[in-house]
């Protein structure tokens, strides 16, 4: 199992007018700090390259991202990720101005259903499993989903996920919006290629100046949205439930809270 960090977590590859920028961390691509940061440069180095006219984000392994690793070790208490800083980094990339396919092939978890939420459009399959689980684990949501998820779903359907933590296939995550093409698993990358090579073939200025105009706003609100979650879930990571809540996961059992 390799979740750590190193050079070769994140590929990139350019042909036709599409790069496809690859997450490298199976099986379930944990991101930290540096990961989500390499992404950023990665989109702001695409965004300067005349190359490259839409993107492709993807991932090795099983799943497509399941988040950030709570898992702890050498302690009795998870492991708290640097949330403020990491926040940061991933408002770089909802400013960043080329169209995003994400190519969601297996569990988009927590963090990682927000990073899938930053591109412009998803391509499933029905074995794909996507969930806001922050509240089963006894913490407040991250990665900007409180902004991204009512504004793709709308408040009710929003609160639904978020309040349950409910895991949505990948057939229902596209029947309610969360996902925009469903294919067959082994087809999922390629037909998100092939969705970005559709939208290449446009004009590139005209693609950026609309994509501009349609999200207009967005990466601001994905801002106030993480310093609200920020300050949320750093009194909560200290709370008994959220330490529950990861042994649980782990354990795959389920949680018993007891608000505190």
């Amino acid at each position: 199992m390799h979740d750590g960090n190193d050079a070769n977590d994140i590929h990139v590859q350019c042909a036709q007018f599409v790069a496809t920028v690859e997450i490298r961390r199976p099986p379930h691509n944990h991101f930290d700090f540096a990961l989500i940061a390499g992404l950023a440069d990665a989109f702001e180095q695409l965004d300067r390259d005349p190359a490259c006219r839409a993107i492709v984000l993807a991932a090795e392994g099983k799943s497509f991202c399941a988040g950030a690793d709570f898992s702890s070790r050498a302690s009795d208490r998870p492991r708290q990720p640097d949330t403020d800083n990491l926040y940061k980094e991933a408002l770089r990339l909802f400013r960043a101005r080329k169209p995003v396919v994400a190519a969601v092939h297996g569990a988009a978890i927590g963090g990682g259903l927000g990073l899938a939420l930053a591109a412009d459009f998803r391509v499933t399959c029905e074995e794909a499993r996507f969930s806001a689980n922050f509240a089963r684990l006894g913490t407040h949501p991250g990665f900007g989903l409180t902004a991204t998820l009512p504004r793709l779903l709308g408040p009710q359907q929003a609160a639904l996920l978020i309040y349950t933590g409910r895991r949505v296939s990948g057939t229902e995550a596209v029947r309610i919006g969360l996902a925009d093409v469903l294919v067959a698993q082994a087809e999922v990358r390629s037909a998100a290629w092939q969705l970005a090579a559709e939208i290449a073939m446009s004009a590139p200025r005209s693609v950026c100046s609309v994509r501009e105009t349609l999200r207009r706003g967005l990466a601001d609100e994905v801002e106030r949205a993480t310093e609200r979650e920020f300050v949320e879930q750093r009194w909560q990571f200290a709370m008994d439930d959220f330490k529950e809540g990861v042994a649980a996961m782990a354990e795959r059992r389920e949680p018993v809270f007891q608000g505190k």
